[in-house]
């Protein structure tokens, strides 16, 4: 995926280079080259990524998230007729490929579309896989809500209503997560009781900082270390218990009497099958990038993949870390590239245009005003930054000028979360449109 305005923003050596790494770092997150990346056939055996594994009876392949199809495509032309059959679900409309359907499901929040392909998706399994068989599952952000079939007594509303009540009230993925699994036939692991077969192999895309894989689309194919005790006490924290439908509220309950099964956990011989494969992440991409940067004579460090916190605030830390280098050649020396990726936020305050990445950004670019000889960008890797049509942005030691130039306060922008107002009038927005994938955000900063 290319960066759509790349010339406009390419004025020295180093933003041309900060860019071509970003887009370097967009080729490896592409799910359809991600897959193309870790399979293979070798010797009559599928190869993912170390492990080679017999092919002894049919292939199928079944999947969900916003990065799915193109995933299934790769297996596709990788596999081509091996592939037997299988049902992806994804946002988009009905289609093909190969012997691979897509269907449609519901995105953030489930819905019918997402109950009816995901009975389809369980009815095909079901009816299809037998015991000698190999199974893909391609997962990808977006797979909690696209594929969801609620235990019994659980309507699919009730489900829609505690994810919308939970991330009203301050609830991370985790915990979301957490609470989603126990009213679910098929997150947690619970998916591998549909699957009787000899081998599952689990293609993921993750979304989630720190690439948890019982977090990722909640978790279908990978152990769940949370317990309905931690359920329980998440929805009392929360004030959600006593608004509880009753039928949600026996679950649980039921669930701390131990009269009903928990979700499978490590050690469970149902995971002897499974093989969970990330196969794009942020960690991945970061580091992809850094090795890319060394062959252009760059010292590099990546400084994490789990970056959080306040956008202008991480900005002014990173701000602190490229003065550091630029004045001590610590912690390395220049010429230096440093990464780092992950999700920050914003609290809005203001009522200007912007996002996560140009907040950061803007608030980088007010700290490291006149320095020479160092470019910044910061970008999210799905193409959507906030409630912007950029991506995210690039800044230098001018970019505070250059607003200045032209009668911008770089701060007030910053004060009212307008930076993509600001990065729009100077021409510093880097523009992509939607990738099609989501590793979380990219930082990357040059210093020569």
């Amino acid at each position: 995926m290319a960066i759509k305005n790349v010339d406009e923003l390419s004025k020295t050596f180093l933003h041309r280079l900060a860019l071509e790494l970003a887009e370097h770092g967009l080729a490896v997150a592409d799910p359809y080259n991600a897959v193309k990346n870790h399979v293979r056939i070798c010797n009559g055996r599928i190869c993912v990524a170390d492990n080679a594994i017999d092919v002894v009876g049919r292939i199928h392949v079944i999947g969900f998230g916003k990065a799915s199809k193109r995933m299934a495509m790769a297996l596709s032309d990788i596999l081509g007729d091996k592939i037997i059959g299988g049902v992806v679900i994804t946002p988009d409309e009905e289609s093909s490929y190969g012997n691979i359907r897509f269907v449609k499901g519901d995105h953030p929040i489930p819905g019918e579309n997402t109950l009816k392909s995901s009975r389809a998706l369980l009815e095909y399994v079901t009816s299809n896989v037998l015991e000698d068989d190999i199974v893909f599952v391609v997962v990808s952000g977006g797979g909690s809500a696209l594929f969801e079939v609620p235990e019994d007594g659980i309507d699919l509303k009730d489900v829609a209503w505690i994810s919308k009540e939970l991330m009203k009230r301050g609830s991370d993925i985790f915990e979301l997560n957490a609470v989603r699994k126990r009213f679910s036939k098929v997150k947690g692991g619970k998916l591998l009781r549909f699957l009787k077969c000899r081998k599952v192999i689990s293609l993921i895309v993750s979304d989630v900082v720190g690439d948890r894989l019982d977090t990722i689309a909640s978790g279908p194919t990978a152990p769940d270390e949370t317990t309905f005790q931690d359920v329980y006490t998440i929805l009392k924290r929360r004030g959600l218990w006593n608004e509880l439908r009753e039928s949600m509220r026996r679950i649980v309950e039921m669930g701390l009497e131990g009269k009903i099964p928990d979700t499978p956990k490590s050690g469970d011989k149902i995971f002897e099958k499974v093989l969970n494969v990330i196969i794009a992440s942020n960690k991945i991409v970061l580091d992809s990038m850094a090795k890319k940067a060394r062959e252009y004579g760059f010292n590099t460090l990546v400084l994490t993949s789990m970056l959080e916190g306040e956008a202008r605030e991480v900005g002014k830390v990173l701000a602190s870390i490229i003065k550091n280098i630029e004045r001590y050649n610590e912690p390395i020396q220049k010429p230096a590239a440093i990464f780092a990726g992950g999700e920050t936020v914003v609290t809005v305050k203001g009522r200007g245009i912007g996002g996560r990445n140009q907040e950061l950004c803007l608030s980088l670019s007010i700290s490291i005003k006149s320095m020479r000889n160092v470019v910044a960008l910061c970008m999210g890797t799905d193409g959507v930054d906030g409630i912007s049509p950029a991506a995210g942005a690039i800044v230098d030691g001018e970019t505070y000028h250059e607003g200045l130039n032209q009668g911008l306060d770089a701060q007030e922008y910053l004060e009212n979360n307008d930076s993509y107002t600001y990065f729009s009038k100077i021409r510093k927005s880097i523009v992509t449109g939607y990738t099609g994938t989501n590793v979380n955000d990219i930082f990357i900063a040059l210093i020569k």
